[in-house]
């Protein structure tokens, strides 16, 4: 049965692929539940290999489940990754930027940092509107394919006091699809 369903979705693959259509690969594809609903996150090795493997990670290990959507401006980005609830804390472990040309565009996920380039951790970010003015100073390393209207939803700051939220949104679960599609099986 399994070679069956493997032969048909080859064949669907290849009559799909003229038409320019792509399977979403599940290995690199996050399934970020928050409490408006769940957001579809394709990473993209092909621009930052290290973070998307260091995230993966990290979902994997269950880090990202319950931590708050600390800094939320709206137009701009919706953040969170930080155990700390404040902006300062992280995973204990930076990662080398790997900046692209990639376009901070509205659905964007992209590395929170301090001054420092090369101290990006376990913060990400998605951005909610354009954000031009990040491309090549912050690493992309996914983008939003379904539930921007659930990210829109988070609770949010004013850019008066820098995004922080006062009651903030928590992230539900965050999990590789690939997982997600094992437990379902």
């Amino acid at each position: 049965m399994q070679k069956l369903f493997r032969v048909l979705l080859l064949l669907v693959t290849l009559v799909m692929a003229p038409l320019g259509a792509q399977a979403a690969d599940p290995e690199n594809t996050l399934y970020l539940d928050i409490p408006a609903g769940r957001v579809v996150i394709q990473l993209r090795p092909d621009l930052a290999p290290n973070h998307v493997a260091r995230i993966k990670d990290l979902v994997r290990r269950g880090f990202y489940d319950g931590l708050t959507f600390h800094r939320v401006i709206p137009d701009f980005m919706a953040q969170t990754g930080d155990p700390l609830g404040n902006g300062s804390g992280g995973s204990g472990k930076n990662i080398k930027a790997e900046f692209s040309k990639e376009h901070f565009a509205r659905g964007i996920v992209g590395m929170a940092r301090s001054s420092s380039v090369d101290s990006a951790d376990s913060q990400f970010f998605i951005t909610t509107g354009d954000a031009g003015f990040l491309d090549g100073k912050y690493t992309v390393f996914g983008q939003v394919t379904s539930g921007m209207e659930f990210v829109d939803k988070l609770q949010a700051g004013t850019q008066a006091n820098n995004g922080a939220v006062a009651r903030p949104d928590k992230i539900v679960r965050l999990q590789v699809a690939a997982d997600a599609d094992k437990k379902k099986s």
